[in-house]
């Protein structure tokens, strides 16, 4: 018997990398696994794969950005298995225009829809049935970029990833009094068909050092088997060989030139220096007339002193002749 026998698991993003990974996973673990995502050709061929090796997979396509679809996928597993034990929210996509420069309005709402709304729309759909079973795992794939900001995921797909972690906690502040439980996996990077979308072309070298799918895949079967009173709340995991401390794994900036010179601030700058030798010249006028003033003062002084002595001199000889 495996540990999930009876288990109802349903995995978005189930046709290639993570997803296929996580999906192949839980059906090994005995759950009867419900594969989503757009394209029906992949998810087919992974469905077959289950199904060769004695275990149970049921596609079920759409485009999960969209607030029906989940509903409908829903509503669809409970009428089939009358139960719904663990969602692994791992739909999402990257544009490859993801720079400022180059974003483009449809690429954000692909992005934030692929990442953000659907991880949304896929839990609202099945807590219901997960609060009428008191029990419930959601698990979400967030991103390194989830945690610290990078310009190699872009703007649009670290703004998602980082809300994706707030919703996995927000769901634990709720739902934790109906026994569900919410883990978020954030993840450096992973060999997966998403990196054919880098700016950066990446090496084969390189996706060798990477973590594999297979990885993740091993850290969900942990986190679904811990009891049902152990909440892993969040995993921040990477590859030993993680490029982001390398600061080597971001394309180049692209700066600008400096803007040139007008002519006419060249102007200004010749004319400021006169000005301010004049305003120079101008102090050194007023110095050389003050000290002409203070030369003139001391002279009319000297002048006048003469005077009085003179009349002094008279005075005291017409005293002398009276006596």
């Amino acid at each position: 018997m495996g540990q999930l026998d009876g288990n109802v698991a349903w995995v978005t993003g189930a046709g290639s990398g993570i997803g296929e990974a996580i999906a192949k996973r839980l059906a090994q673990m005995g759950a009867t696994v419900i594969l989503s995502g757009r394209r029906k050709e992949p998810l087919d061929a992974v469905a077959g794969q289950i199904k060769s090796e004695g275990g149970h997979a049921w596609v079920r396509t759409g485009d999960l950005s969209r607030a029906a679809t989940a509903e409908r996928i829903v509503q669809a597993i409970e009428k089939r298995y009358g139960r719904l034990d663990m969602v692994v929210n791992n739909a999402g996509l990257n544009v490859l225009e993801r720079s400022w420069s180059q974003l483009k309005p449809e690429g954000v709402d692909s992005v934030i829809g692929a990442n953000l709304s659907s991880a949304f729309y896929c839990a609202l759909a099945a807590l219901p049935i997960m609060r009428r079973q008191r029990q419930g795992l959601l698990i979400h794939t967030s991103s390194w970029g989830g945690r610290f900001i990078s310009r190699l995921t872009g703007a649009s797909y670290a703004a998602a990833k980082h809300a994706v972690i707030a919703m996995s906690h927000s769901l634990n502040m709720e739902e934790f009094v109906n026994g569900i439980r919410s883990t978020v996996l954030c993840p450096a990077e992973v060999a997966t068909p998403i990196l054919d979308k880098r700016p950066k072309p990446v090496s084969a070298e390189e996706r060798a050092r990477m973590l594999q799918p297979e990885d993740l895949a091993a850290l969900v079967a942990h986190v679904v088997t811990a009891p049902p009173h152990v909440c892993i709340n969040e995993v921040l995991i990477s590859p030993t060989w993680n490029r982001s401390y390398l600061g080597t794994s971001a394309p180049p900036l692209q700066v600008p030139a400096a803007p040139a010179m007008k002519s006419g601030t060249k102007k200004a700058s010749k004319s400021a220096k006169p000005a301010a030798q004049g305003a120079g010249g101008a102090k050194a006028v007023a110095r050389k007339s003050a000290g002409k003033s203070a030369s003139k003062s001391a002279s009319q002084s000297a002048q006048g002193g003469t005077a009085r002595s003179a009349a002094a001199s008279t005075r005291k000889k017409t005293a002398t002749g009276k006596h």
